[in-house]
Protein backbone atom coordinates (compact mmCIF):
# COMPACT_ATOMS: atom_id res chain seq x y z
CA UNK A 1 0.00 0.00 0.00
CA UNK A 2 2.54 2.55 0.79
CA UNK A 3 4.14 1.72 -2.49
CA UNK A 4 0.50 2.53 -4.43
CA UNK A 5 0.42 5.97 -2.63
CA UNK A 6 4.22 6.55 -3.21
CA UNK A 7 3.78 6.13 -7.23
CA UNK A 8 0.96 7.99 -7.41
CA UNK A 9 2.60 10.90 -5.81
CA UNK A 10 5.31 10.79 -8.14
CA UNK A 11 3.08 10.11 -11.17
CA UNK A 12 1.94 13.65 -9.82
CA UNK A 13 5.00 15.04 -9.82
CA UNK A 14 5.54 15.28 -6.11
CA UNK A 15 8.06 14.11 -3.96
CA UNK A 16 7.53 11.59 -1.63
CA UNK A 17 9.03 10.38 1.67
CA UNK A 18 7.88 8.53 4.94
CA UNK A 19 7.78 9.64 8.63
CA UNK A 20 6.71 7.87 12.02
CA UNK A 21 4.67 9.67 14.00
CA UNK A 22 7.15 9.42 16.90
CA UNK A 23 6.75 12.12 19.89
CA UNK A 24 8.65 15.17 18.79
CA UNK A 25 9.36 16.26 22.49
CA UNK A 26 12.46 18.41 21.79
CA UNK A 27 10.58 20.33 18.43
CA UNK A 28 7.67 21.03 20.69
CA UNK A 29 10.30 22.19 23.72
CA UNK A 30 11.82 24.90 21.09
CA UNK A 31 8.59 25.84 19.98
CA UNK A 32 7.07 26.48 22.94
CA UNK A 33 9.70 28.37 23.81
CA UNK A 34 9.42 30.35 21.00
CA UNK A 35 5.97 31.26 21.53
CA UNK A 36 6.85 32.29 25.14
CA UNK A 37 9.71 34.62 23.90
CA UNK A 38 6.66 36.16 21.76
CA UNK A 39 8.48 35.50 18.36
CA UNK A 40 5.23 34.63 16.74
CA UNK A 41 3.82 37.69 16.88
CA UNK A 42 -0.14 38.70 16.33
CA UNK A 43 -0.14 34.81 15.08
CA UNK A 44 -2.28 33.62 17.93
CA UNK A 45 -3.57 30.63 16.21
CA UNK A 46 0.27 29.03 16.73
CA UNK A 47 -0.61 28.64 20.50
CA UNK A 48 -1.99 25.37 20.67
CA UNK A 49 1.42 22.73 20.57
CA UNK A 50 -0.29 20.05 22.39
CA UNK A 51 -2.35 19.71 19.21
CA UNK A 52 0.20 20.27 16.57
CA UNK A 53 2.51 17.90 18.17
CA UNK A 54 0.51 15.18 19.14
CA UNK A 55 -1.87 14.23 16.07
CA UNK A 56 -2.20 11.10 17.25
CA UNK A 57 -4.37 12.43 19.74
CA UNK A 58 -6.92 13.63 17.40
CA UNK A 59 -6.60 10.69 14.97
CA UNK A 60 -5.88 7.51 17.30
CA UNK A 61 -5.18 5.24 13.98
CA UNK A 62 -2.81 7.61 12.42
CA UNK A 63 0.58 5.80 13.02
CA UNK A 64 2.42 7.65 9.84
CA UNK A 65 2.99 10.71 7.68
CA UNK A 66 3.53 10.61 3.90
CA UNK A 67 5.30 13.86 3.11
CA UNK A 68 4.85 15.16 -0.39
CA UNK A 69 7.04 18.09 -1.75
CA UNK A 70 5.86 20.25 -4.05
CA UNK A 71 8.86 22.12 -5.59
CA UNK A 72 8.10 25.87 -7.31
CA UNK A 73 11.53 27.20 -7.89
CA UNK A 74 10.14 28.41 -11.43
CA UNK A 75 11.62 31.35 -13.63
CA UNK A 76 9.86 34.47 -13.09
CA UNK A 77 6.89 34.40 -15.66
CA UNK A 78 7.90 38.68 -16.84
CA UNK A 79 6.01 41.79 -16.57
CA UNK A 80 2.86 42.17 -18.04
CA UNK A 81 2.28 45.39 -19.77
CA UNK A 82 -0.15 48.13 -18.35
CA UNK A 83 -0.35 49.17 -15.15
CA UNK A 84 1.62 49.99 -12.07
CA UNK A 85 3.94 47.46 -11.40
CA UNK A 86 6.94 47.93 -8.91
CA UNK A 87 7.84 46.21 -6.26
CA UNK A 88 8.48 42.84 -5.71
CA UNK A 89 6.36 39.54 -4.54
CA UNK A 90 7.71 36.50 -2.79
CA UNK A 91 8.24 33.81 -5.25
CA UNK A 92 4.84 31.26 -3.60
CA UNK A 93 2.15 33.79 -4.28
CA UNK A 94 3.34 33.65 -8.27
CA UNK A 95 1.07 30.97 -9.02
CA UNK A 96 -2.92 29.66 -7.75
CA UNK A 97 -2.74 29.43 -3.97
CA UNK A 98 -0.55 26.21 -2.82
CA UNK A 99 -3.38 25.55 -0.49
CA UNK A 100 -5.91 24.81 -3.55
CA UNK A 101 -3.31 23.53 -6.08
CA UNK A 102 -1.33 20.98 -2.75
CA UNK A 103 -4.76 20.22 -1.40
CA UNK A 104 -6.23 19.06 -4.30
CA UNK A 105 -2.88 16.49 -4.89
CA UNK A 106 -3.22 15.22 -1.62
CA UNK A 107 -7.86 15.07 -1.73
CA UNK A 108 -6.39 12.49 -4.72
CA UNK A 109 -4.35 10.67 -2.53
CA UNK A 110 -6.71 10.27 0.30
CA UNK A 111 -9.32 9.17 -1.90
CA UNK A 112 -6.64 6.37 -3.41
CA UNK A 113 -6.00 5.54 0.54
CA UNK A 114 -9.69 4.93 1.08
CA UNK A 115 -10.15 2.81 -1.87
CA UNK A 116 -7.20 0.55 -0.34
CA UNK A 117 -9.65 0.41 2.92
CA UNK A 118 -7.14 2.72 4.95
CA UNK A 119 -8.40 5.88 6.97
CA UNK A 120 -6.55 9.21 5.61
CA UNK A 121 -6.11 12.92 6.48
CA UNK A 122 -4.38 15.19 4.32
CA UNK A 123 -2.98 18.69 5.63
CA UNK A 124 -1.45 21.59 3.66
CA UNK A 125 -0.05 24.00 6.46
CA UNK A 126 -3.81 24.88 7.00
CA UNK A 127 -4.25 22.43 10.78
CA UNK A 128 -2.04 22.44 13.97
CA UNK A 129 0.79 19.95 12.45
CA UNK A 130 4.46 20.25 12.74
CA UNK A 131 4.94 19.75 9.01
CA UNK A 132 9.39 21.02 9.16
CA UNK A 133 9.10 18.62 11.91
CA UNK A 134 7.46 15.78 9.84
CA UNK A 135 9.57 16.43 7.09
CA UNK A 136 13.03 15.99 8.93
CA UNK A 137 11.90 12.67 10.89
CA UNK A 138 11.57 11.66 6.71
CA UNK A 139 15.38 11.88 6.23
CA UNK A 140 14.46 14.02 3.07
CA UNK A 141 16.60 17.03 4.27
CA UNK A 142 17.02 19.58 7.46
CA UNK A 143 15.63 22.63 8.49
CA UNK A 144 18.77 25.82 7.63
CA UNK A 145 19.58 28.44 9.63
CA UNK A 146 16.66 30.39 7.71
CA UNK A 147 14.12 27.87 8.99
CA UNK A 148 13.66 26.80 5.72
CA UNK A 149 13.02 22.85 4.94
CA UNK A 150 16.32 22.28 2.47
CA UNK A 151 16.79 19.32 0.57
CA UNK A 152 19.50 17.87 -1.69
CA UNK A 153 16.81 16.63 -3.85
CA UNK A 154 14.96 19.28 -4.38
CA UNK A 155 16.69 22.53 -2.91
CA UNK A 156 14.57 25.47 -0.87
CA UNK A 157 12.06 26.51 -2.70
CA UNK A 158 8.68 23.23 -2.12
CA UNK A 159 5.55 23.18 -0.54
CA UNK A 160 4.83 20.49 2.07
CA UNK A 161 2.06 18.52 2.29
CA UNK A 162 1.17 16.12 4.56
CA UNK A 163 -0.88 12.64 4.39
CA UNK A 164 -1.68 10.93 7.69
CA UNK A 165 -2.00 7.43 7.67
CA UNK A 166 -2.43 4.48 9.60
CA UNK A 167 0.49 2.74 8.00
CA UNK A 168 3.38 1.46 10.73
CA UNK A 169 6.80 2.77 8.73
CA UNK A 170 10.27 2.96 10.64
CA UNK A 171 12.32 6.28 11.28
CA UNK A 172 15.00 6.81 8.34
CA UNK A 173 18.36 8.07 9.44
CA UNK A 174 18.35 11.63 9.95
CA UNK A 175 19.51 13.70 7.32
CA UNK A 176 22.60 16.13 8.37
CA UNK A 177 22.96 19.48 8.17
CA UNK A 178 24.60 20.41 4.57
CA UNK A 179 24.79 24.02 6.01
CA UNK A 180 28.29 24.18 7.28
CA UNK A 181 29.66 27.68 8.10
CA UNK A 182 27.42 29.18 5.85
CA UNK A 183 25.63 32.29 6.76
CA UNK A 184 24.47 33.91 3.53
CA UNK A 185 20.69 32.91 4.39
CA UNK A 186 21.10 35.44 7.72
CA UNK A 187 23.66 38.50 5.72
CA UNK A 188 20.75 38.42 3.42
CA UNK A 189 17.71 39.27 6.20
CA UNK A 190 17.12 43.02 6.21
CA UNK A 191 15.53 43.09 9.41
CA UNK A 192 17.82 40.89 11.09
CA UNK A 193 15.10 38.66 11.39
CA UNK A 194 16.75 35.00 11.23
CA UNK A 195 18.34 33.68 14.80
CA UNK A 196 20.41 31.79 13.54
CA UNK A 197 18.99 28.58 15.44
CA UNK A 198 16.83 27.41 12.64
CA UNK A 199 14.05 30.07 14.38
CA UNK A 200 13.31 34.09 13.33
CA UNK A 201 11.18 36.86 15.27
CA UNK A 202 8.04 37.14 12.83
CA UNK A 203 7.51 40.70 14.41
CA UNK A 204 10.45 42.00 12.07
CA UNK A 205 10.13 39.36 9.12
CA UNK A 206 9.31 40.78 6.47
CA UNK A 207 6.94 37.95 5.38
CA UNK A 208 4.76 38.47 8.34
CA UNK A 209 4.56 42.32 8.04
CA UNK A 210 3.31 42.37 4.78
CA UNK A 211 1.36 39.27 4.84
CA UNK A 212 -0.23 38.49 8.35
CA UNK A 213 0.16 41.93 10.19
CA UNK A 214 -3.06 43.35 10.45
CA UNK A 215 -2.80 46.88 11.04
CA UNK A 216 -0.27 49.76 10.55
CA UNK A 217 3.57 49.12 10.24
CA UNK A 218 5.45 51.88 12.49
CA UNK A 219 7.54 53.91 10.02
CA UNK A 220 10.17 52.75 11.84
CA UNK A 221 10.57 49.77 9.93
CA UNK A 222 9.43 50.85 6.17
CA UNK A 223 13.37 51.47 4.86
CA UNK A 224 14.49 48.01 4.95
CA UNK A 225 11.03 46.36 4.35
CA UNK A 226 12.55 47.86 0.80
CA UNK A 227 10.05 46.99 -2.16
CA UNK A 228 8.79 43.99 -1.33
CA UNK A 229 4.57 44.19 -1.68
CA UNK A 230 3.82 40.96 -0.44
CA UNK A 231 5.86 38.08 1.60
CA UNK A 232 9.63 38.03 1.05
CA UNK A 233 12.22 35.66 -0.13
CA UNK A 234 15.66 36.84 -0.01
CA UNK A 235 16.76 33.96 2.44
CA UNK A 236 15.67 31.23 0.11
CA UNK A 237 17.14 33.02 -3.25
CA UNK A 238 20.70 33.72 -1.69
CA UNK A 239 20.73 29.78 -0.41
CA UNK A 240 23.35 27.86 -2.05
CA UNK A 241 21.09 24.90 -2.28
CA UNK A 242 18.46 27.03 -4.61
CA UNK A 243 20.45 25.79 -7.39
CA UNK A 244 18.85 22.07 -6.96
CA UNK A 245 14.84 23.47 -7.79
CA UNK A 246 12.17 21.85 -9.16
CA UNK A 247 8.59 22.63 -10.47
CA UNK A 248 5.72 20.43 -9.60
CA UNK A 249 3.48 21.09 -12.72
CA UNK A 250 0.55 21.84 -11.54
CA UNK A 251 2.46 24.95 -10.22
CA UNK A 252 2.35 27.73 -13.03
CA UNK A 253 3.72 31.08 -12.28
CA UNK A 254 1.40 34.15 -13.90
CA UNK A 255 2.74 37.39 -14.94
CA UNK A 256 -0.26 39.23 -12.92
CA UNK A 257 0.24 37.71 -9.77
CA UNK A 258 4.46 38.43 -9.99
CA UNK A 259 4.11 41.76 -11.22
CA UNK A 260 0.80 42.83 -9.46
CA UNK A 261 -0.88 46.24 -10.79
CA UNK A 262 -0.70 48.24 -7.31
CA UNK A 263 -3.53 49.91 -9.02
CA UNK A 264 -5.71 47.17 -7.80
CA UNK A 265 -5.31 47.93 -4.68
CA UNK A 266 -6.92 51.43 -4.22
CA UNK A 267 -8.91 51.83 -6.97
CA UNK A 268 -11.27 48.00 -6.74
CA UNK A 269 -13.79 47.97 -4.72
CA UNK A 270 -13.26 45.22 -1.61
CA UNK A 271 -15.49 42.91 -3.50
CA UNK A 272 -13.86 43.25 -7.17
CA UNK A 273 -10.69 42.72 -5.59
CA UNK A 274 -11.75 39.54 -3.95
CA UNK A 275 -13.15 38.09 -7.02
CA UNK A 276 -10.66 39.47 -9.07
CA UNK A 277 -7.39 37.96 -6.82
CA UNK A 278 -9.86 34.44 -5.52
CA UNK A 279 -7.24 31.27 -5.14
CA UNK A 280 -4.37 33.81 -4.67
CA UNK A 281 -2.01 34.81 -2.03
CA UNK A 282 -3.19 38.42 -2.50
CA UNK A 283 -6.64 36.98 -0.62
CA UNK A 284 -5.11 36.36 2.50
CA UNK A 285 -4.29 40.12 3.19
CA UNK A 286 -7.00 41.56 1.18
CA UNK A 287 -7.55 44.95 -0.84
CA UNK A 288 -6.43 47.10 2.08
CA UNK A 289 -3.09 45.72 3.62
CA UNK A 290 -2.66 45.45 -0.01
CA UNK A 291 -2.75 49.21 -0.25
CA UNK A 292 -0.79 49.76 2.57
CA UNK A 293 2.13 47.21 1.31
CA UNK A 294 1.94 49.28 -1.96
CA UNK A 295 1.95 52.64 0.11
CA UNK A 296 5.35 51.41 1.95
CA UNK A 297 6.78 50.21 -1.67
CA UNK A 298 5.95 53.04 -3.19
CA UNK A 299 7.57 55.46 0.11
CA UNK A 300 10.37 53.60 -0.31
CA UNK A 301 11.19 54.13 -3.54
CA UNK A 302 10.43 57.67 -3.96
CA UNK A 303 7.19 57.18 -6.16
CA UNK A 304 3.54 57.89 -6.08
CA UNK A 305 2.66 60.64 -4.20
CA UNK A 306 -0.28 61.36 -6.29
CA UNK A 307 -1.29 58.03 -5.58
CA UNK A 308 -0.54 58.39 -1.98
CA UNK A 309 -2.61 61.66 -2.44
CA UNK A 310 -5.70 59.62 -3.88
CA UNK A 311 -4.71 56.85 -0.64
CA UNK A 312 -5.28 59.93 1.71
CA UNK A 313 -9.13 59.76 0.45
CA UNK A 314 -9.45 55.90 1.16
CA UNK A 315 -12.61 54.87 2.72
CA UNK A 316 -10.11 52.44 5.10
CA UNK A 317 -8.44 54.67 8.28
CA UNK A 318 -5.39 51.83 7.82
CA UNK A 319 -4.88 52.91 4.35
CA UNK A 320 -5.03 56.68 5.24
CA UNK A 321 -2.93 56.21 8.56
CA UNK A 322 -0.25 54.85 6.35
CA UNK A 323 -0.84 57.59 2.96
CA UNK A 324 -0.46 59.94 5.72
CA UNK A 325 3.22 58.81 6.72
CA UNK A 326 4.08 58.23 3.13
CA UNK A 327 3.18 61.55 2.43
CA UNK A 328 4.87 62.98 5.70
CA UNK A 329 8.56 61.02 4.23
CA UNK A 330 7.91 62.77 1.21
CA UNK A 331 7.52 66.41 2.62
CA UNK A 332 4.25 66.62 1.56
CA UNK A 333 1.42 69.05 2.80
CA UNK A 334 -0.59 67.42 5.85
CA UNK A 335 -3.34 69.94 6.38
CA UNK A 336 -5.72 67.78 4.84
CA UNK A 337 -5.40 64.90 7.70
CA UNK A 338 -6.38 67.08 10.15
CA UNK A 339 -10.38 66.72 9.31
CA UNK A 340 -9.85 63.09 8.94
CA UNK A 341 -13.36 61.23 10.40
CA UNK A 342 -10.73 58.94 12.14
CA UNK A 343 -9.35 60.48 15.53
CA UNK A 344 -6.23 58.84 15.27
CA UNK A 345 -5.30 59.73 11.92
CA UNK A 346 -6.22 63.28 13.00
CA UNK A 347 -4.01 63.21 16.25
CA UNK A 348 -0.91 61.78 14.70
CA UNK A 349 -1.09 64.21 11.40
CA UNK A 350 -1.16 67.30 14.35
CA UNK A 351 2.16 65.57 15.84
CA UNK A 352 3.89 65.17 12.29
CA UNK A 353 2.79 68.77 11.85
CA UNK A 354 5.33 69.85 14.19
CA UNK A 355 8.34 68.71 12.58
CA UNK A 356 10.06 70.30 9.26
CA UNK A 357 8.42 68.76 6.07
CA UNK A 358 10.16 65.84 4.82
CA UNK A 359 11.87 65.50 8.70
CA UNK A 360 12.68 62.27 9.39
CA UNK A 361 10.77 60.09 11.90
CA UNK A 362 12.83 59.84 15.31
CA UNK A 363 12.58 55.81 15.10
CA UNK A 364 13.14 55.26 11.03
CA UNK A 365 16.46 53.39 10.10
CA UNK A 366 18.41 54.74 12.77
CA UNK A 367 17.80 58.91 11.95
CA UNK A 368 19.14 58.37 8.55
CA UNK A 369 17.16 59.58 5.47
CA UNK A 370 14.06 57.24 3.74
CA UNK A 371 14.77 55.82 0.60
CA UNK A 372 15.98 52.93 -1.40
CA UNK A 373 17.67 52.52 -4.23
CA UNK A 374 15.27 52.04 -7.01
CA UNK A 375 16.05 48.84 -9.30
CA UNK A 376 13.85 49.04 -11.55
CA UNK A 377 14.41 51.34 -14.87
CA UNK A 378 14.00 55.13 -14.03
CA UNK A 379 12.34 55.32 -17.45
CA UNK A 380 9.88 52.28 -17.26
CA UNK A 381 8.84 53.60 -14.16
CA UNK A 382 8.33 57.06 -15.00
CA UNK A 383 6.41 55.35 -18.37
CA UNK A 384 3.89 53.25 -15.73
CA UNK A 385 2.39 55.81 -13.93
CA UNK A 386 2.00 58.40 -16.74
CA UNK A 387 0.30 55.46 -18.39
CA UNK A 388 -1.92 55.15 -15.16
CA UNK A 389 -3.09 58.79 -15.23
CA UNK A 390 -0.64 60.12 -12.26
CA UNK A 391 1.12 62.94 -12.20
CA UNK A 392 3.52 64.43 -9.50
CA UNK A 393 5.68 61.92 -9.40
CA UNK A 394 9.46 61.40 -9.36
CA UNK A 395 12.20 58.97 -9.92
CA UNK A 396 14.60 58.92 -6.78
CA UNK A 397 18.13 58.63 -8.10
CA UNK A 398 19.84 57.95 -5.03
CA UNK A 399 19.03 56.86 -1.54
CA UNK A 400 19.81 54.96 1.38
CA UNK A 401 20.17 51.44 0.73
CA UNK A 402 17.69 49.02 3.48
CA UNK A 403 20.80 48.40 5.62
CA UNK A 404 21.87 44.88 5.13
CA UNK A 405 23.55 43.35 7.86
CA UNK A 406 26.51 41.90 5.60
CA UNK A 407 26.93 41.06 1.77
CA UNK A 408 25.87 37.58 0.89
Amino acid sequence: MKDLLEEAARAMGLIPAWAPLKPLEEAERRFRAWLEAGRHGGMAYLRRPEERFWPEKRFPWAKSALLLFAPYAYEDPGRPPGGLRVGRVARYAWSRDYHLVLGEALGALAALARSLGLEARGYVDHGPLPERALAVLSGAGWVGKSGMFLSQAFGVHAFIGVLLTPLEVEAPPLHPSRCGRCVRCLQACPTGALLGDGTLDARICISYLTVEERGFIPPGLWPRMGDWLLGCDLCQNTCPWGRFGGVFPALRPEPHLAHPDLLDFFRLSGRAFAKKYAGTAFARPGRVRMARNALIVLSNLGLGEALMAEAARDPNPLVRRTALHALHRAGKPLEGFLKDPDPLVRAEALALLGEAAGAVHPLQNGGEAPGLQVKEDGAQVVGDLEEAGLEGVGVQDEGVGPGLPGEA
